[in-house]
């Protein structure tokens, strides 16, 4: 299923998550899936991407600057079940913040799943740009959210798998 992913830059220092997660649940808001890694490998990802493109998005000097600031933020990525609420309380609260079309998937918790998705993803000639999920237990079904680069055509081979 498509859902709107919201990614957002923080500090990286103690207490930010959980300000965040206070405004969220003090208004509702529950978080069905989070990713958090440090800035600083999101920053080296577009140095790389901007090696590979050769297009010049900043000078080398720039993104080592940036590499090294980096590591005083946090990029979170979250889904939630309330997207535009989230969206308006993070707008309020001066949260910098950008949203994207991914796959949320719930898959069944069995040695080769994941592998029998990336594959027929990979046949397809879908490539996935990255993909996070967990597991509440062994009987039941793991949230998997995944960033393909063609979402539409990801769309369409999820809706066949299920």
């Amino acid at each position: 299923m498509v859902r709107t992913e919201i990614s957002l830059f923080m500090k990286n220092v103690p207490g930010e998550l959980g300000k965040l997660a206070s405004l969220l649940g003090d208004e509702g808001v529950n978080i069905d899936a989070l990713t958090i890694q440090d800035a600083s490998s999101y920053v080296q990802n577009l140095f790389q991407a901007r090696g590979k493109s050769l297009k010049r998005i900043a000078s080398v000097a720039s993104y080592n600057s940036m590499r090294k600031d980096s590591a005083d933020f946090a990029l979170i990525r979250l889904l939630v079940d309330q997207t535009d609420r989230t969206i308006d309380l993070l707008s309020k609260n001066d949260y910098i913040f950008d949203i994207m079309p991914v796959m949320a998937l719930e898959i069944n918790n069995r040695p080769g799943t994941l592998a029998a998705i990336a594959s027929k993803l990979g046949e397809e000639g879908v490539n996935i740009n990255y993909v996070y999920g967990s597991v509440s237990s062994p009987d039941e079904k793991c949230l998997f959210v995944f960033c393909p680069e063609d979402i539409e055509l990801a769309a369409k081979i999820f809706k066949e798998w299920s």
